[in-house]
C-alpha cells in the first residue's frame, strides 16, 4: 500500500520540535565549556580521594606494620 502523502512521525510533533540554532548563538553557548560537568566530576573525584584517605587512616593504620 503506497501512498504520496508525506509520513509524520508522531514520536515527535511539530509543535515540540526545537528551533534551529544559528552559528553565532551555537558558538556564544558551546564558548563557556561543560562547567557543570567539570564540577560534579571534581565533586564525586574528591569525595573519593577523601573516602581512600579514610580507609587508609581509619583501618589501615591502627593495624600497624606488617611483617
Amino acid at each position: 500500500m503506497q501512498s504520496n502523502a508525506a509520513l509524520r512521525s508522531t514520536a515527535y510533533p511539530p509543535d515540540r520540535a526545537a528551533a534551529s540554532v544559528g552559528a553565532d548563538e551555537a558558538r556564544r553557548a558551546l564558548s563557556q565549556g561543560p562547567r557543570g560537568a567539570l564540577v560534579v566530576a571534581g565533586i564525586a573525584v574528591g569525595t573519593l580521594f577523601i573516602g581512600w584517605l579514610a580507609f587508609y587512616f581509619l583501618l589501615f593504620m591502627p593495624r600497624g606494620p606488617i611483617g
